[in-house]
């Protein structure tokens, strides 16, 4: 197999979907790596279900750790300038109410018309819907992130999901580790692929027709 983009570069592209001023939120899992590449002069507040609002990147360091600080993951975080805290029925206001620009989420399957499904697999006995269904429902723009194929080779892109759906046709971006695909209401639209790699080998790991958009290029970090 040809070397693709490690999980770094992943959440490295996703920074590109974010524009100043944006209220968004990172998923459990991938999505929450790009809180570490965001440009330090760059405003967008993060948001998170547990009940924070303007939360920094993820930190491992003792004088900067604070157990009651984490993001949905659990992660413990920093804070930027202006940050609050409020409780989950206010937090899932925000998110039903329309009030977050773009979330970026996990995936295990995107179908062709968008449909989501994240939060548990055939595999596995019990899931963790957690805020997968209000943000990909209440939110204005989503973006997942995830390995184009599964450990065994498995397209994870493809025409109906077999796992439990989280949302029907709400994914408008997908970015894994070979391409960036658009989602549009003719299908889905290669944008973008990683270096090394041509349009029919991406194909070839894509259950669903893909097409190839005119300007296609390289995947830019």
């Amino acid at each position: 197999m040809k070397a693709s983009l490690s999980r770094e570069l992943i959440a490295l592209r996703a920074v590109k979907e974010l524009s100043e001023g944006m209220y968004v939120n990172l998923g459990i899992g991938l999505p929450t790596l790009v809180s570490q590449f965001i440009p330090e002069g760059m405003e967008v507040m993060l948001h998170a279900e547990n009940g924070v609002l303007g939360y920094g990147r993820i930190t491992t360091e003792d004088k900067e750790m604070d157990i009651d600080l984490v993001n949905a993951g659990l992660q413990p975080v920093t804070l930027r300038p202006g940050a609050s805290f409020f409780n989950h029925a206010d937090s899932f206001a925000m998110i039903r109410g329309g009030h977050i620009d773009l979330v970026i989420l996990g995936g295990y399957q995107v179908s062709e018309k968008g449909d989501l499904a994240n939060w548990t697999t055939s595999f596995e006995r019990v899931g963790a819907v957690g805020g997968a269904m209000d943000l990909a429902c209440g939110v204005k723009r989503v973006v997942v992130l995830m390995q184009h194929v599964t450990a065994s080779g498995e397209p994870r892109i493809v025409r109906q999901c077999t796992y439990p759906l989280t949302a029907r046709e709400v994914v408008n971006t997908i970015i894994t580790d070979l391409a960036v695909i658009e989602v549009v209401k003719e299908g889905l639209i290669v944008k973008e692929i990683a270096p090394g790699w041509t349009p029919e080998e991406v194909q070839s790991l894509t259950e669903p027709k893909l097409m190839v958009a005119p300007d296609l290029r390289e995947i830019e970090l």
